[in-house]
């Protein structure tokens, strides 16, 4: 019997990495390489191409008689109606670039390359492999530097006629409050975001004057959400609050996702959520207080069952399998 498999991409801002991901999710073998900080695309794809193929042949070396269907691909600022990276902030590849159309010249013989953003391809790892197996509706919220979400409706994921819809955490929570890396004030990343955290965690160690507090052992710098945790853990009630916090707005955020889509489930993935109940039962608290009647006690709250070493390349494999189901 033939194993398929397909290849997952994530390109980041410093490292690219690769993964070749069996049907059920598995990932067989690992790779990456460097995202050039000179911005030469030319070079970047020839290398790309180079460890995919030496990839592929190790696969082959291993399971003589496998079969990989092609290539899906994260990236920031990822549209997958035109196979581009766009004006992407964190990236050193300037303006537009046709990278699937680049990919296509050095893999013809893969039927399937595609592209979309890394939260975009969180929701179809979680809807191909992991818990949002059979949902039609449902939203993943990814919680890290920043606050992406991918859309899934009616079994579709939703790109909107530019192929970048779904930025929920670019939702105006408070207005004309902290300011975005987007440069726009109050919008949901600026305090649900992993640094996010760190900015509340700052603004109640001055409302306390809270020297005898674990946080107050850092620099603004060198602060983590995994640090707030750590101290969390240990009772810090700064800490604790900034969960409390953080989880109310979070809620806040959801509830108005939930009156525009009525999905089934909301997955959270990402660092912040490793915190377990520090972060949903305070997030679900807000999202029932904050929902219409007709929506309470209806909508799962649920941790992503993506592993979370391997989820960017898993996800974006999940990509291949999605084409090739239509």
């Amino acid at each position: 019997m033939i194993k398929r498999f397909s290849i997952g991409i994530d390109i980041g801002g410093t490292n690219t990495a690769i993964g070749i991901v069996d049907e059920d999710g598995n990932v067989s073998f690992k790779g990456g390489i460097d995202t050039p900080g000179h911005g030469d695309i030319a070079r970047y794809v020839k290398d790309l191409a180079a460890e995919v193929t030496e990839m592929a042949k190790n696969l082959k070396l291993s399971n003589p008689d496998c079969e990989i269907l092609g290539i899906g691909i994260g990236a920031p600022n990822g549209n997958y109606y035109s196979g581009t990276i766009e004006f992407a902030p964190n990236l050193s590849f300037r303006g537009v670039i046709h990278i699937v159309d680049l990919l296509k010249k050095e893999f013809p013989e893969y039927k399937y390359i595609a592209l979309t953003n890394d939260a975009n391809a969180a929701a179809i790892g979680e809807m191909i492999y992991g818990g949002a197996k059979g949902m039609r509706n449902f939203v993943m919220y990814t919680l890290g530097t920043g606050v992406g979400s991918g859309i899934v409706v009616n079994g579709d994921l939703v790109y909107g006629h530019d192929g970048f819809a779904g930025e929920c955490g670019h939702t105006t929570l408070i207005p004309g409050g902290r300011l975005c890396g987007c440069g726009a004030l109050g919008h949901l990343e600026a305090y649900c975001s992993a640094s996010g955290m760190k900015r509340t965690a700052f603004e109640l160690l001055a409302k306390y004057n809270g020297v005898n507090s674990i946080l107050a052992n850092y620099s603004f710098k060198d602060l983590t959400s995994k640090v707030i945790y750590d101290a969390a853990i240990q009772g810090d009630e700064i800490a604790l609050e900034v969960f409390e916090i953080t989880g109310k707005y979070l809620g806040m955020g959801m509830a108005t996702t939930v009156h525009h889509l009525s999905p089934e489930a909301i997955f959270l993935f990402g660092g912040p959520t490793a915190a377990g109940d520090l972060i949903f039962k305070p997030a679900k608290a807000s999202l029932e207080e904050n929902l219409l009647p007709i929506f309470k006690n209806k909508i799962k709250l649920l941790p992503s069952r993506l592993s979370h070493g391997d989820a960017a390349i898993v996800g974006a494999s999940a990509l291949v399998w999605k084409e090739k189901s239509k």
